[in-house]
């Protein structure tokens, strides 16, 4: 039923908007590539043309990328060149991409299903049901399978036979967008963000609340005014949390108590990533921003792509890369957030953020088509600029 009001409302806004158009998606405008993309392999573990909004996104480790199809295929591919390696045929409606502990997999399904997997075989070692829909990746650790539920629950299963340890549950709004926040592992507490735009520190140990920070208060007259879902997942380092939500904010927290150290409004569902100095955050409106990490000061913003469903960003060598709904994928200067490189990756849609594994940039569009791709300088990007003599030499 939430589902089902969340299409009648963006129906309604759409027709609403029809005449003004103000979130019709900008054209590609010519630019000068400063990178030359090739494809280097592809591969397909099947899919949906149905706008599903699945969390199957790529997992590589040890030289491998592992993939699940929404028709139920989970299969694990050679980095290099793409090889198949295995494939199990689960024939499980796969909602939520594939988590990784060293040599062992878990994935989710629509019909609230865990699967614990051997990543050397693809052997389903134990089958659990949690009640409700995963659209996440499961978080794994030696003794924990962490999963995040579309009806506000984060469970804790034992890695041993699946059984339930302990569970939490945040209120679900009664309108929320489609997806949900894989939870973070940070010692001994694992990070997680909700629908009601809070965000949870969690005691691996018995599920205890260590704190909660309400990230960004449910606000307006209408239920589509109020969402405030936080459906990327954090990011931790050191000592600090980063997090963003949906008409909400990014902001930075402590890790020890949730204490808000900055925040500035953004709107994002599909998330960020960042390196040592930078956060890099695709937002709701299809734009690419750049913050200083320690401050959330803007540093540069890429508006070309507006509005073009874009997933989220990952980094790959000095370029920023997403992708968008008709397939295309655009790789921006992490230091300008100028367009530096661009292929079409066929024409579907890309819910995902691309995966950036040694030198190639892996992505996998909403028919579970996968292609992987390497970049160099272009003979331009190759040629340093011309040095301007001063008039006193």
């Amino acid at each position: 039923m939430r589902r089902l009001l969340m299409i009648i409302a963006l129906a309604a806004l759409a027709a609403c908007s029809k005449d003004k158009d103000p979130d019709r998606p900008m054209k590609l405008a010519p630019f000068t590539p400063a990178l030359k993309v090739e494809q280097v392999w592809s591969a397909k573990v099947g899919g949906t043309s149905v706008p599903l909004r699945l969390g199957l996104a790529l997992t590589a480790g040890d030289g491998r990328v592992y993939a699940a199809g929404e028709t139920g295929q989970i299969a694990a591919f050679d980095l290099k060149d793409g090889r198949r390696l295995w494939r199990t045929r689960t024939k499980l409606p796969l909602g939520g991409a594939v988590g990784i502990d060293a040599d062992r997999l878990g994935l989710g399904t629509t019909d609230g299903d865990v699967l614990y997997v051997d990543a050397g075989s693809g052997h389903v070692l134990w089958k659990v049901n949690v009640g409700s829909e995963i659209l996440s990746a499961p978080v794994l650790s030696p003794k924990l399978v962490l999963v995040r539920t579309v009806d506000g629950k984060l469970h804790a299963l034992q890695t041993g036979d699946g059984h339930e340890l302990w569970q939490l549950q945040q209120p679900v709004p009664k309108l929320s967008l489609r997806g949900t926040a894989s939870p973070v592992l940070a010692g001994d507490v694992a990070v997680c963000g909700f629908d009601n735009g809070k965000v949870m520190a969690v005691n691996l140990a018995d599920g205890s609340t260590a704190w909660e920070t309400q990230i960004q208060v449910p606000s307006g007259k209408t239920e589509i005014e109020r969402l405030a879902d936080i459906d990327a997942s954090a990011h931790v380092t050191g000592n600090d949390v980063y997090v963003v939500g949906f008409q909400g904010k990014v902001a930075m927290l402590a890790l020890d108590s949730g204490q808000i150290w900055w925040s500035r409004a953004m709107s994002s569902y599909r998330g960020f990533t960042m390196d040592d100095d930078t956060l890099y955050v695709s937002t709701a409106d299809g734009e690419v921003v750049a913050l200083q990490r320690r401050t959330g000061t803007e540093i540069w913003r890429q508006k070309a792509l507006g509005h073009r469903r874009l997933s989220g960003p990952t980094l790959a060598g000095n370029a920023v890369v997403v992708a968008d709904y008709q397939g295309y994928v655009h790789w921006l200067n992490r230091g300008t957030g100028a367009i530096i490189g661009r292929v079409r990756a066929g024409k579907s849609r890309y819910t995902n953020p691309p995966l950036a594994a040694g030198d190639l940039v892996l992505l996998i569009n909403d028919r579970g088509q996968i292609r992987a791709f390497r970049t160099t300088p272009t003979a331009v990007a190759a040629v340093p600029p011309a040095r301007t003599a001063s008039s006193g030499s």
